[in-house]
């Protein structure tokens, strides 16, 4: 019988590095706006303080799933499905956000479009691996 990491697809580590890159991005930017008062947060314009917080808070969770996706482990799967969940409820408050009338800049939307298309899109892609392997097994 194969070990778990034998039947992992040598792709995956490319999916787990893009998860890692992203969460390392996610948390420079959301610090630098957050605890370095500077060019960074005067470029920020108009941010919307919570979700600047989910962001940066997410970007460890980033991180975290894509250890969990490089080592092959279950878990690594859930917690991309619990951050895809979670930006999209975080996206929906910022529309409730913006609709009774908040302050924002169109790039947070752009950016709320990304985070979630790209935890979508990961949630996806290792979700049928992990089927793909449960046959294997």
């Amino acid at each position: 019988m194969q070990s778990p990491q034998q039947l992992k697809p040598s792709w995956i580590n490319f999916v787990a590095l893009i998860a890692f890159v992203f969460g390392g991005m996610t948390l420079f930017s959301g610090g630098s706006v957050l605890f370095i008062d500077g060019q960074a947060r005067v470029n920020a314009g108009n941010y919307v303080p919570f979700i600047l917080w989910f962001n940066f808070i997410a970007g460890f969770f980033y991180i975290a799933a894509s250890i969990g996706i490089f080592t092959w482990q279950r878990w690594g799967l859930t917690l991309s499905r619990f951050i895809f969940i979670a930006t999209v409820i975080a996206f929906i408050a910022l529309a409730g956000h913006i609709i009774t009338g908040g302050n924002f800049e169109t790039r947070t939307v752009v950016a709320m479009v990304l985070r979630s298309s790209v935890w979508l899109v990961i949630t996806l892609v290792v979700g049928r691996a992990w089927k793909n392997y449960k046959r294997k097994e």
